[in-house]
């Protein structure tokens, strides 16, 4: 399940993401927004953040302009590894080596098309574990250290 959110910059792309989704019988929630009327990211990005805290959502997407500003919000939250996507490779080494459960794309730089080949490569690349999973135990502990 990818719990999907977006703020009014990013509502287009992911009205599209949700399209190919529907077509591809991949499983989503769309935690909003539900128009291109301004609103503010962080709504958005906690409530993507707190489905996969509380189990209701596998992983996440985010949307808005640059997609900068959903990555900082998300990155709050504890087993939260949000990072900002910008083509298929970057996609591929996000979740190889770093297990990224949360993408953020920007709503201003990426055609649909571009959106989607980065979504099916991120949801097609397996982490590879081994030592990626030791640096992983590390910012566990650096987590549970320093997020009160």
């Amino acid at each position: 399940m990818i719990a999907l959110g977006a703020d009014h910059g990013g509502y287009k792309l992911k009205e599209e993401i949700k399209r190919y989704f529907d077509e591809s019988g991949i499983k989503y929630i769309d935690f909003g927004t539900t128009n291109e009327e301004r609103t503010d990211y962080p709504i958005y990005a906690e409530k993507v953040a707190k489905a996969i805290q509380d189990k209701e959502a596998d992983s996440g997407i985010l949307l808005c302009r640059s997609g900068y500003g959903m990555a900082v919000v998300a990155n709050k939250f504890k087993g939260i590894r949000a990072a900002s996507i910008h083509d298929e490779e970057s996609a591929k080494f996000a979740k190889s080596d770093d297990d990224i459960n949360v993408i953020t794309l920007g709503g201003d730089y990426l055609t649909v098309n571009e959106a989607i080949c980065i979504i099916r490569n991120w949801i097609g690349t397996p982490f590879k574990g081994g030592k990626y999973e030791e640096r992983l135990k590390m910012v566990e502990e650096i987590e549970n250290r320093n997020m009160k």
